[in-house]
């Protein structure tokens, strides 16, 4: 018996890595900044969770079909995913990149919403989310995404940079970039972009 539950765990432990990081790699696809290796923060810890075998095996082709650029190929599979386990965010994540990718803004919006009802704070979902509001014009929408993201991932350096890019040059609240910018350098001091732009918001502001 206690093997059997060590089993469920690692199997589970396993099923999360996989959905945690490929979700942050495909999450790259659109933004205004792309993570690096350093700039990962982990979504919260969700409960155990056993994952069926086949369910993990197609959602591990999707992912492979969305490197290829067969975002359509990708949806059909990730659709199916979905059907048969939808208690982790990542499959939403990932179908409403996809979704995103092939224009379809409208039911990018729905997945990753369906993905933050499982998880209000998932930075991707959250980035993802306040980068198509930004587009459409939603800035306080926007802005809404990316503080629900920073708020449980205070480390996820993508959102705070694009929230300080929506707070400097869409509302225009140059103390909300400031913040933003500076947060970010202070995880990242070696990105010369940011460091200007906190020059210049600073100059603006008469700091």
């Amino acid at each position: 018996m206690a093997n059997l539950y060590r089993y469920k765990i690692v199997a589970m432990l396993h099923w999360m890595f996989i959905c945690c990081l490929t979700v942050f790699l495909f999450a790259c696809a659109g933004k205004e900044v792309k993570p690096g290796a350093n700039d990962i923060s982990t979504a919260k810890t969700m409960s155990f969770i056993d994952v069926d075998s086949e369910v993990e095996l197609d959602f591990k082709n999707a992912l492979v079909l969305m490197q290829q650029g067969n975002n359509a190929q990708a949806v059909t599979v990730l659709k199916t995913v979905i059907e048969r386990e939808q208690r982790l965010p990542a499959p939403f994540v990932n179908i409403a990149i996809a979704y995103n990718r092939l224009g379809d803004t409208k039911l990018a919006e729905e997945n990753l919403i369906k993905a933050l009802k499982l998880d209000i704070g998932h930075p991707i979902a959250n980035n993802e989310l306040g980068l198509l509001y930004r587009k459409a014009g939603k800035f306080n929408a926007a802005r809404t995404a990316y503080q629900n993201a920073i708020k449980d991932n205070p480390d996820y350096l993508p959102v705070k940079r694009n929230l300080g890019v929506l707070c400097d040059l869409y509302m225009h609240d140059f103390e909300c970039a400031l913040e933003q910018f500076e947060d970010y350098l202070d995880l990242k001091p070696d990105d010369k972009t940011v460091a200007i732009w906190v020059a210049d918001v600073k100059r603006r502001i008469g700091k």
